[in-house]
């Protein structure tokens, strides 16, 4: 059945009235409270508070994993949801990115981490709220999530079939909407900050031919600390963001530096590599992360893999300001060979004024380096680009010394990253001064 774009504007239209109008008549029809009133969130939409009592998510999750059979696997769940809220509110398609494999496969990873997490709802929380306030950029809006809420519905009715109950469709419901107040928060919170911001771009190198650093002005102060990441959005691929980590110190004239590797075809990665020049535009997400805890001053152990390189280059920039006296920081940067070491001069000349740096360069099939001399590696070949192994820089560093009292931080591919952190745990680093953020760009 096809829908005008007149239709679907008038459904749009009804629907925000709608919410307009509810929000309303709850404010008419609440007692008049005492002065001063005590500070209320409101809620996410009609119906998503949970009657002033704290949330069991832990008795959700018990349920949702005991009937997760019927409804799974969750693409399949997903792909139903997004047919269904398609079907019934074209409007809302122009939110999502024209290929939808991206946000789905992200969806389905959401739906993994809310039922693990559900039984620690403090926490979750949290991660959803900074979610939420990262989703602004997308235009969403507190009703749209009404809009997947009665998709999730009907998507659950279809998997489950003859195994569907009241029971399991409310528990879904009570997650979905524990969520949504949770995100709806985190925007809320953050309402005199730009959902996005404008930037242009005034320096384009490509390093190698799979890799470019990319240096771009926003025109008002983009507020990241070193060793965090942003989203990014090319003007070739609307509603598509894709995270990369700042490879620059916060500074004064606005200009922010990314190290790009194009990971495949047709994706923002190769759009940002191979079809952006300088005077370009691109927009950027609010900062994300934190890679570097700002209280701890322990001596650093930096570990970085392919364009992990860039939040690991931030940081010793930022030390070179503002380093707590005595603090040493050894960073290791492991790579293919010697060509994969695109940004290699620049933190070469940084380290050979720093005593306090030890830069070790490692090479998956070359031996390792000099400390802050020219790399060394090995022949052409091996992986592909950017399959930067870790076994080989996990022995390296267990071999250079005792990282116990140390705060380690890790960033680059997620083989190379599970494989970093393991060998340090297991050489007695306590899990919780190992620090990493998501594998970042794509």
């Amino acid at each position: 059945m096809e829908i005008s774009s007149s239709a679907a504007s008038t459904e749009y239209d009804r629907l925000i009235a709608r919410h307009h109008a509810m929000r309303l008549r709850r404010q008419i029809l609440a007692p008049a409270p005492a002065f001063p009133a005590p500070a209320v969130q409101e809620p996410a939409f009609p119906g998503a508070a949970h009657e002033g009592a704290p949330y069991d998510g832990a008795a959700d999750q018990r349920l949702i994993l005991r009937t997760l059979g019927p409804v799974t696997p969750f693409a399949d769940l997903i792909d139903h949801l997004y047919r269904f809220m398609f079907l019934r509110r074209p409007y809302l398609r122009s939110l999502f990115p024209a290929s939808m494999e991206f946000q789905q496969a992200h969806l389905e990873r959401m739906f993994t981490y809310l039922v693990e997490h559900l039984d620690r709802p403090s926490e979750l929380a949290g991660t959803l709220g900074r979610l939420g306030r990262d989703h602004r950029k997308l235009g969403v809006r507190p009703v749209h999530y009404e809009a997947f809420e009665e998709a999730l519905c009907a998507a659950i009715r279809h998997r489950a079939g003859s195994q569907w109950n009241e029971e399991l469709e409310a528990a879904w419901v009570r997650m979905l909407r524990f969520a949504v107040e949770a995100m709806v928060a985190g925007a809320e919170s953050a309402l005199t900050e730009p959902p996005y911001w404008h930037a242009v771009v005034v320096g384009h190198e490509r390093r190698r031919p799979d890799v470019a650093v990319l240096r771009v002005r926003t025109g008002e102060p983009y507020p990241y600390r070193a060793g965090q990441y942003g989203t990014v959005e090319h003007p070739l691929l609307p509603h598509t963001w894709r995270q990369y980590s700042m490879g620059c110190a916060p500074r004064a004239d606005n200009e922010v530096e990314f190290h790009v590797r194009r990971t495949g075809p047709g994706g923002v990665s190769e759009a940002l590599v191979e079809r952006t020049a300088v005077g370009d535009r691109l927009r950027l997400g609010p900062p994300r992360g934190s890679l570097m805890p700002a209280d701890d001053t322990r001596d650093l152990l930096l570990v970085a893999g392919g364009t992990g390189l860039a939040p690991m280059k931030a940081i010793v920039e930022e030390l070179a300001e503002h380093r707590p006296r005595g603090r040493r920081v050894h960073l290791f940067v492991g790579a293919r060979d010697r060509a994969d070491l695109y940004d290699w001069p620049a933190l070469s000349e940084l380290g050979g004024r720093k005593p306090w740096l030890e830069l070790i360069p490692v090479a998956d099939d070359g031996p390792v380096g000099d400390p802050v001399g020219d790399p060394v590696g090995g022949p052409a070949g091996g992986p592909a680009p950017g399959a930067v192994g870790g076994r080989r820089l996990a022995e390296a560093i267990g071999r250079r010394g005792d990282w116990s009292d140390h705060l380690a931080c890790v960033s680059g591919p997620a083989g190379m990253v599970d494989e970093v952190r393991s060998r340090l745990v297991a050489a007695g680093l306590p899990p919780a001064r190992v620090h990493h953020d998501p594998v970042l760009g794509r």
